[in-house]
């Protein structure tokens, strides 16, 4: 499946103003893009919430070759509720490092050369303490699943990935579509898997017409499909296609059709602007207050 490709992993953010700091400032990651919507995403990509939001996408290069972060903004939530379920985004980068001491920014030793530290929200990150690489520093992204066995299984035969290692002590395996890319490594939490109300969501794409074929997979296997095959409209930009998944512990996927989604994730130059301008115009309190009265009176 070395036609599929590692995208992004989707973040609910309460606090778009220290959110940019950690990934401008510490991490060194750049705005690619920056979208305001009025209402809800059609495949929930801000989660169970009608109202307006915003989406950033965040890296350390172009979508095309990077495996970015997505922040997902919901206008009057300030908060959110974590579970076990996302267990960590390894990024090589001394940079990183040295940027988080110079600004006080949180970092816990826990091996040679690696640190823990936390996004806003509480979202655990490891940092290397080794130069970037050339190619994407964003090495793998980890989840917590209650059966590996099971979850092996799930994605390898079912979603096409391969293992690239395992180890038995520490319950964890690593794999991914091809070794150039971003990896999922997958750790036993020994126990169930609660998502909070914090739960991600990480994305894949494909060519457009494996989408279709995907889904009659999962189906067949009766998996679960969160959301069938729906078109996407971004104001201005390319409409992609996208089919959401949920793993066997519920871990939400999103596979979108490769061709249209490399329009859409173009990198927009003002995208910093963007976001630092809805983040000085926002007045959620005053929207949410305002949405609840028209609510009511409908």
């Amino acid at each position: 499946m070395a036609l599929r490709r590692a995208l992004h992993f989707v973040f609910k953010v309460g606090d778009r103003t220290k959110t940019a700091m950690f990934y401008r400032d510490v991490l060194g990651m750049k705005i690619l893009r920056h979208e305001e919507f009025e209402e809800g995403c059609k495949a929930t990509c801000n989660g169970p919430y009608d109202g307006k939001w915003s989406k950033t996408m965040v890296g350390f290069g172009p979508e095309d070759d990077h495996f970015v972060a997505e922040l997902t903004y919901n206008y009057g939530v300030g908060e959110y509720q974590l579970g076990n379920d996302f267990l960590g985004l390894t990024v090589q980068s001394s940079q990183a490092v040295s940027n988080a001491k110079r600004l006080g920014w949180p970092l816990t030793e826990v091996g040679e050369a690696l640190y823990l530290t936390q996004a806003p929200g509480g979202y655990p990150f490891y940092l290397v303490d080794k130069e970037q690489p050339p190619t994407d520093p964003v090495q793998k992204v980890c989840l917590g699943v209650s059966d590996l066995q099971r979850s092996i299984h799930y994605w390898t035969t079912l979603l096409g990935m391969k293992v690239m290692e395992k180890n038995e002590e520490n319950k964890t395996v690593l794999m991914g579509f091809t070794d150039t890319q971003c990896k999922l490594e997958l750790r036993d939490n020994s126990g169930t898997v609660d998502h909070g109300t914090a739960f991600g969501r990480i994305a894949f794409s494909c060519p457009r017409e494996q989408l279709t074929d995907l889904e009659a997979l999962i189906k067949k296997e009766n998996h679960k499909i969160l959301t069938p095959l729906v078109s996407l409209d971004t104001p201005g930009k390319a409409t992609v296609e996208v089919v959401i998944l949920a793993d066997p512990d519920g871990h939400e996927i999103c596979f979108v059709g490769d061709e249209a989604f490399r329009q859409l994730s173009k990198v927009d130059p003002n995208g910093n602007k963007l976001l630092d301008k809805a983040v000085a115009e926002d007045k959620s309190d005053e929207w949410f207050a305002k949405h609840n009265r028209q609510k009511a009176a409908a």
